[in-house]
């Protein structure tokens, strides 16, 4: 699969330094080369930091959540690795301001050891009080009852929102992780894979499916999802990741909700906004309000075809969280 690009193997730190020059008034590089970006804003002494991460080829996660009302600092990985410890520690150091940090990541292994090993070595070596949480959102991944085995994918968005607004508005660490653990448990994803990306180092597929097949469940990585079937219209699709979503975790008429139709990387608008006109559907039929709507590629796996419905549910905390404003690269929420 053709991509432009110069070495394969200096991709990301190519890319890395290209979003650093792109964004100088929202992020800086801590140094040439550097795996670790923090925001370019001072942050204020006493503000719990936030720092997320993981691997790269997911753009605009995680490097595009560095920002106002969101993340403070990310370590990059290589594509579709975990960072290791070295720059998530460094990032650490830099955005402590005295109260803390909280790590946000996904629940892969590569990154719950990395992650954990930089956690130890900030104690350690800084005295700095490290708190984490681990997205695991991903419904098709592991079954209810094993919650704690599932992936984290674009979920990752909204438990990052909720504990950057936290750690703005003055929270303690122990409260900021108080926060975006429950975001996380208030949060699901299902996705569906329709093409393939290739690493920028083989130009090989990651998997395969044919050219009318679709799988429903498709790890962000090219993991086996659930099942492969032919490919069905849009709102029928959705009906499916919408059902597995609501049977998992239930939300009754009344509820508020904030939804994230995401594509994976080359899913068009267009199609994004028709799968969203039918998640609205589902839930105005149930009586469940969408208190706020995102639509768009946050989380994606470099070229893949599809995508997937986020959906989490509000309560008066999280929903002032969620509406809390907000000023990335990625995007503006005021």
């Amino acid at each position: 699969m053709k991509k432009l690009i110069n070495d394969p193997m200096r991709v990301v730190e190519e890319m890395i330094e290209g979003y650093a020059k792109a964004y100088p008034k929202h992020v800086r590089q801590l140094a040439e080369n550097d795996r670790a970006l923090i925001t370019a804003k001072e942050t204020r002494d006493g503000k719990v930091g936030v720092l997320i991460g993981g691997g790269s080829g997911h753009e605009p996660a995680f490097i595009g959540y560095v920002g106002d009302g969101m993340a403070d600092g990310v370590a990059v990985g290589n594509i579709f690795s975990s960072p290791p410890p070295d720059p998530i520690l460094e990032a650490t150091k830099a955005i402590d301001k005295g109260k803390g940090v909280i790590y946000i990541y996904g629940n892969y292994a590569g990154d719950v050891m990395n992650f954990g090993m930089a956690a130890e070595l900030a104690d350690l070596e800084s005295d700095i009080r490290v708190g984490s949480v681990l997205v695991t959102d991903d419904v098709a991944s592991a079954p209810k009852e094993e919650k704690q085995k599932r992936r984290g994918i674009a979920g990752e968005f909204f438990v990052t929102k909720a504990a950057g607004a936290a750690a703005d508005k003055g929270y303690n660490l122990a409260d900021v992780v108080r926060v975006a653990q429950k975001a996380n448990d208030y949060t699901r994803t299902m996705g569906v894979g329709l093409t393939p990306c290739s690493l920028p180092q083989t130009g090989k597929p990651s998997f395969e499916l044919a050219d009318n097949e679709m799988e429903i469940g498709l790890g962000h990585h090219g993991e086996p999802g659930l099942e492969k079937g032919d490919l069905l219209p849009a709102d029928q699709v959705v009906e499916r990741l919408m059902h597995d979503i609501l049977i998992d975790m239930p939300v009754v008429s009344g509820e508020k909700v904030a939804v994230l139709v995401n594509g994976l990387g080359s899913t068009t608008n267009m199609e994004l906004y028709i799968m969203f006109r039918r998640v609205e559907q589902i839930l105005s039929d149930k009586g469940i309000i969408i208190h706020r709507s995102y639509v768009g590629s946050y989380s994606t796996s470099l070229e893949m075809g599809g995508a997937s419905v986020t959906i989490t549910k509000l309560d008066e905390e999280l929903a002032e969280f969620i509406d809390h404003p907000a000023d990335c690269p990625m995007y503006v929420q005021i």
